[in-house]
Parts: structure tokens; sequence; C-alpha cells
């Protein structure tokens, strides 16, 4: 699958500083500095509506941690998948009478659309779980083979995970059996579904049904569940261990908990991630913002009315990554006046000292990428005075580089 077009991106002088992120399985901020190249899995789209705010927020932040490790002078391997068959994608094309292809290919070229314009740097694999079927399959006929995964004595055959498989379960969410119960009820799971070995145990392969898309494998005709899918496209990419597994604080539980189950029981190196990182959710009106909900603010309707791309991600950059939010219409004036305060800034002929405030920066998103402290650091900037010819050019680079704000 084709991935965005990328930015320039600017470098600068010196080195960065070292990166620390929370890890969702340890609750802690701990290093995140790779041994050579960074290994990241983003959890991309499924495909069935446009891209909202909240899609934008979390795949900003991914970005960058993206940027912080190429300042720091790692190289980078990058992947996000697309969920491009799917239950709630095939139920909208059915609801919108569209075959479910072709919605699925007209949303993720908007998405695609409106990263390269929100300037997110692209992923180096952008894979959909079509393409990736025949390795599922192989996969899930493996976890078969060790007992790890059975089907279910239903007259439907579907392939089940058993969770009891898994060695360390419960380690990245670090819930309760009542809570992922009722959290796999809630996002997608089917615990009350008779036959399973334990409530909890995730589908990996769901056989044909008529009026679905199947494909044939050495599993029988079918489509593979969700969970499993990242763990394989993850695995095959980027190897039996990455750095940071990351989505939305959603994912958390079912998703990234099954799909580090999954590839560990596979290749028994444990833990699937360094890192478990997940963005907070972005509201409004009170409430998350979610296509179930049908209450978003899509990155292509702000663009169609006028809004700049830059004071779009400047005002998602104005909150903490971790923090669930509101968002508001008084977010996006701030954004424009820091945007034009900015502008003004590096338009001078000088500035106060511009390696200070690289300095500054890189601390700012190397402490668990607070963007609210990085950009009080470049209104600090921006209001005083100083004599440093070059500093302007280089701080409208390090604002590129670091924040993705091109001045």
């Amino acid at each position: 699958m084709d991935t965005w077009s990328a930015p320039e991106l600017p470098r600068l002088p010196g080195s960065g500083t070292q990166l620390r992120l929370y890890d969702t399985a340890s609750r802690s901020v701990r290093p995140a500095a790779p041994a050579d190249a960074g290994r990241i899995y983003v959890c991309g789209i499924t495909p069935y509506d446009a891209t909202h705010l909240g899609h934008a927020a979390t795949m900003i932040a991914f970005d960058l941690i993206n940027r912080a490790w190429r300042d720091n002078g790692h190289p980078v391997r990058y992947v996000q998948n697309v969920t491009d068959v799917d239950d709630p994608l095939l139920e909208r094309a059915e609801r919108d009478g569209i075959d479910w292809t072709a919605l699925a290919e007209r949303e993720t070229e908007l998405f695609r659309t409106d990263m390269a314009t929100l300037r997110v740097l692209p992923p180096d694999h952008y894979v959909g779980a079509v393409e990736s079927i025949p390795r599922i399959a192989e996969l899930v006929g493996r976890l078969l083979a060790v007992d790890a995964a059975y089907r279910i004595d239903d007259g439907t055959g579907d392939v089940y995970f058993d969770v009891a498989a898994a060695k360390r379960f419960g380690y990245e969410s670090n819930y309760d059996r009542e809570t992922m119960l009722a959290l796999s009820a809630e996002r997608g799971g089917d615990p009350e579904r008779p036959g399973k070995r334990d409530p909890l145990d995730p589908l990996l392969w769901r056989t044909a049904r008529d009026g679905e898309p199947s494909w044939e494998s050495e599993l029988g005709a079918g489509r593979p569940g969700w969970h499993i899918e990242c763990a394989v496209i993850a695995l095959q990419q980027l190897g039996n261990r990455i750095d940071v597994q990351g989505g939305g604080n959603d994912l958390i539980f079912p998703h990234h908990e099954m799909s580090a189950a999954h590839a560990e029981t596979l290749t028994e190196a444990w833990p699937f991630a360094e890192h478990y990182v997940h963005a907070g959710m972005i509201g409004w009106q009170g409430e998350k913002m979610s296509k179930s909900k049908g209450n978003l603010v899509l990155v292509s309707t702000l663009l169609a009315r006028g809004e700049e791309p830059a004071a779009i991600r400047l005002s998602l950059l104005s909150g903490h990554y971790r923090d669930d939010r509101e968002w508001t219409e008084q977010q996006l004036d701030t954004a424009r006046e820091r945007l034009a305060a900015w502008r003004a800034g590096v338009a001078r002929p000088a500035g106060p000292d511009g390696a200070a405030l690289v300095a500054r920066l890189r601390e700012r998103v190397a402490d668990d990428l607070d963007t609210p402290g990085a950009l009080a650091a470049v209104d600090d900037w921006c209001r005083d005075e100083g004599t440093d010819t070059a500093a302007p050019a280089l701080v409208a680079d390090a604002v590129d580089a670091l924040l993705g704000i091109h001045l």
C-alpha cells in the first residue's frame, strides 16, 4: 500500500537529548533509546470515515517520537497498518450502499492527504490487512499447531486464541479481569460467545459467511481478526521485538494486550515492545470524539473552511499527548495567534540566543513529549529581544524539525 509524501526535515546543529517516554506496562517514564534503528509500530485507521482530530492528535504524537529519534541520530523504521477489512467498514459500506473496497480506498487516500498536509512523517511501510492475509493465516496455523489457538465447536469453525497460552497475559494493561471483560465487550470482543475456553479469548480467524468478503487459505476461506493483524504486520516488518507500540489509549485493552500476547506466543520473545505508548482521547462537546458516536471534527472540514494546517497542528500540540482533552474553537484561535507571533519572531533580523532555544526545545520534547512546555519556550523566545543574527533561521528550523511546524 502506498504511503504519503515526506516533508523536508531540517537538520539541526549538535545532538538531541535522550528521549524518555511513559510506558503503560511499567507505569513509568523510562528512557527510549534504541540500540540501533528505532522500531515503531503505530496502529492505523479502519477506513470507514474521514480523519478526525482524535486521529490527527495520535499520529502527531508519534510523529514527535520519530522526529526526536532522528534528531538524536537514530535511523527510524516506522510501520503503520490500515485495517482495510473489518466489521465497522463492512457495516458502513452496506449502510451507504457503496462497495466496501471503494470506501476503504477513498478514506485511506483522504487520510494520507490529511497526514501529508499536517506534515506527519510517513511510515516506511504502510501495510493493509488484506495484503497481509497469507502471512496472517500462516501464523494462525502455527498457533493452532501448538494449541495456543483452537476452533470453536459451534458449526462455524472460527479460530480463537487461548489467552492461557500467553505466559504474561495482562502485563501490558495491568487491568483486572473484571475491567478486561467489560472493555472486551465494549471494544469489539465477544466475551459472551458460547464455546470459548475463556471469555477473553480473541478471534484470530473468522470463517467465511454469506455476503461477507473472504479469502482462501490453509485455514479455509475466511478473514482475520483485528489483533492478529497488527501482531503479524509488526513481526514481519520489524522483527520479534520493537521499541514502541503506539496508538490511542482506547487500544490499551484489548488491542495492544492481545497483539502483544499473539506476538510473544509466536516468538517466545518478551516483551514485544520496550514501550507501550498511548495518546489521550480528544473530546467534543463533553464526549470522546469517535466515529461510532458521530461527533467528529474532521481535519478535512477544517482545511476546507480555510484553516491553516500549521494552526491545526499547533492547537493539538497545546495539550500533552497523554491527556484526554476537549477540543474547542478557542484552541484554534489561540493557535492562529501563536503562529502569527512565531512568524513575526523568526522574521526579525536578530533575536535571543538561538542555540539556547534549541536546547530548551530538545529538553522539553525529550521529557515525555512535553509539547506545552516546548510551545511556551518558543513563545518566550519570540517575546524577548536579542542580538543573535543567526537565531531566527535556527529557531525556524528547530520548530519545523522537532514540532513539525513550518513557519
